[in-house]
């Protein structure tokens, strides 16, 4: 087996650890996502030299025949199987986990750093980076640069694309690049280098160029994608610049192994407030979102009656996760208590948070938002309490969890959960889209971005059962399916990797399916790095790797 064959090659190749006993693989065997895919060899990289040497170690063997490969692993909070691989995995998030430099404006990063501790970090000098995804407490920056990672601030601030400045690679034959921007001068020189990296820079923008219309015509039409490599980011005709980091970021380790990560930072707004709008149905939900996001909220969330049912009935673990006293709590939700009595569970709750530099000004915005929504007719709170702010917010970013941890016999299955049509489709396509789980009969939550058109269904299923298996394949295919006839994508935040790499069909021609191999070919064309993703997804290999063994 491999790691037998080349567990000491290695070890006395790298200054890192390597391990293969089976407590190791098994954890590294699993993310958050469906899927259970066994490494042969776990290596600890103690740094970039560690990399570079099993980059070449690895291209050899590869050259002899021998199919290693290299997936790059963080914090393991992935939802579609990204960093997994029965190959070699390479876990940063042991030694490859500083803090490299922050200051006013700037965080530089290695991958394994947890997003908790650099944001620590960076607002020592009061800056934020803004598109940390719900996992923040537990994901790392390399996930979040691989996934072009969004969350509840992407409203306003944009995914995590718009704030990478600089991406450090280890490229396929072991060399190092600084993938920064450049300009149209700065490339001219740039492909003139006999290098990788100079090839790479040739190539990509020869590609890119020949097929210039027809990439910026398959740009998907929504506020946010993650689907497929982002081609139309790369080369900007109008301001003359060419920048690889916005294509680097969102692939998926699958076009190098990055070892450093610049970020450009934002200053954050210093007051909040909350507007919380209860809908009894979907029919006037394009007015409400227009009428809301005048008011240029900094995020718009949502969360539905699932979830809003599963935070009533677990609540004394929201309240244990919100870290206060349980009476105290228990008081502040004497309003959803008495709504639920009175009226029923609302269908949609609706999350609108504004943010400024004064008490006054988001006093104001959020006095003028909420007697706007009241004169149109709809049910709603005007929260002007932190903590009771805090409260919403725990129902929307723990419902996924809770399910993981309270429903016997049954996991948590996210397949369709990432997808984002616009907004003004929502009323007809929310409503198809639950006659299609109704066929079902499934138990889930639904949860999203409201503003951005970006919903997360995560259902509860027996993977034990042959019969969710094939649920997974048709509902896959039904939803995705739907979102083509509303033009949409796929996944807005959490990627494709092993779910759904196979689908991409569904978004794009196969012209543009031909142009994701071409650009992995152009980074790595002995498909040395993380297979199975972006490009050559294998819907039998994704579906033998179901993990139908944990609950």
């Amino acid at each position: 087996m491999i790691n037998e064959s080349y567990f000491k090659e290695i070890e006395g190749l790298i200054e890192g650890d390597v391990d293969i006993t089976e407590k190791t693989l098994e954890t590294h065997s699993v993310d958050t996502s469906i899927f259970k895919v066994k490494p042969s060899i776990v290596v600890f990289p103690k740094n970039e030299n560690d990399i570079v040497k099993l980059v070449i170690f690895a291209r050899g063997k590869r050259q002899e025949g021998v199919n290693l490969t290299l997936t790059a692993r963080a914090a393991g909070t992935c939802m579609s199987g990204g960093s997994l691989t029965d190959s070699i995995q390479l876990d940063t998030s042991r030694y490859m986990n500083h803090i490299i430099e922050t200051g006013e404006g700037y965080g530089i990063s290695e991958p394994g750093v947890f997003y908790r501790d650099f944001e620590a970090e960076t607002m020592k000098s009061g800056y934020l980076m803004p598109s940390y995804p719900a996992s923040r407490e537990l994901c790392a920056i390399g996930g979040i640069v691989n996934n072009n990672s969004g969350g509840e601030k992407t409203l306003t601030y944009g995914k995590t694309e718009k704030y990478v400045s600089e991406v450090r690679v280890v490229l396929s034959d072991g060399s190092i690049e600084n993938f920064k921007k450049l300009s149209i001068g700065e490339l001219t020189e740039k492909v003139k280098e006999d290098s990788l990296s100079g090839k790479i820079h040739k190539n990509l923008y020869e590609l890119i160029s020949l097929n210039y219309e027809h990439i910026m015509k398959s740009k998907p039409q929504v506020s946010k994608n993650s689907a497929g490599y982002y081609l139309w980011n790369v080369y900007d005709k109008e301001s003359g610049t060419f920048d690889i980091p916005k294509l680097i970021t969102g692939s998926q380790g699958t076009l190098g192994i990055m070892t450093q990560v610049s970020f450009n930072l934002v200053k954050p707004k210093t007051h909040s407030r909350m507007l919380v709008i209860f809908l009894k149905d979907l029919i006037k939900l394009p007015e409400i979102i227009k009428e809301v996001l005048a008011f240029k909220p900094e995020s718009f969330e949502s969360f539905d009656d699932h979830t809003f049912k599963i935070a009533i009935k677990f609540f004394p673990d929201i309240a244990k996760r919100m870290k206060g006293n349980l009476f105290a709590l228990g008081i502040q939700f004497i309003p959803e208590f008495l709504m639920v009595l009175s009226g029923g569970v609302p269908k949609l709750i609706l999350m609108a948070e504004f943010a400024g530099d004064s008490e006054k000004e988001v006093d104001d915005v959020l006095t003028e938002a909420y007697e706007r929504v009241r004169l149109l007719g709809y049910n709603a709170r005007a929260i002007h309490s932190p903590q009771e702010a805090k409260k919403y917010w725990t129902f929307r970013r723990e419902s996924f969890n809770l399910l993981r941890s309270k429903m016997r016999g049954l996991r948590t299955a996210p397949f369709i959960d990432d997808f984002v049509v616009r907004p003004e489709y929502l009323p007809d396509f929310l409503p198809k889209l639950e006659k299609v789980l109704a066929k079902y009969d499934l138990i889930y939550t639904v949860a999203g971005h409201v503003g951005d058109g970006n919903f997360h269904i995560i259902p509860l299923m027996d993977l034990h059962e042959n019969k969710s298996i094939a649920i997974i394949e048709n509902l896959s295919k039904e939803v995705y399916d739907l979102i083509r006839e509303y033009k949409g994508s796929i996944t807005g935040e959490h990627n494709d990797g092993l779910v759904r790499t196979p689908f991409l069909y569904e978004m794009y021609d196969e012209k543009m399916i031909q142009l994701f191999k071409e650009t992995k070919e152009i980074f790595d064309k002995e498909y040395l790095f993380n297979p199975r993703k972006k490009v050559g997804g294998d819907l039998a290999y994704s579906f033998e790797h179901i993990d139908r063994t944990h609950v």
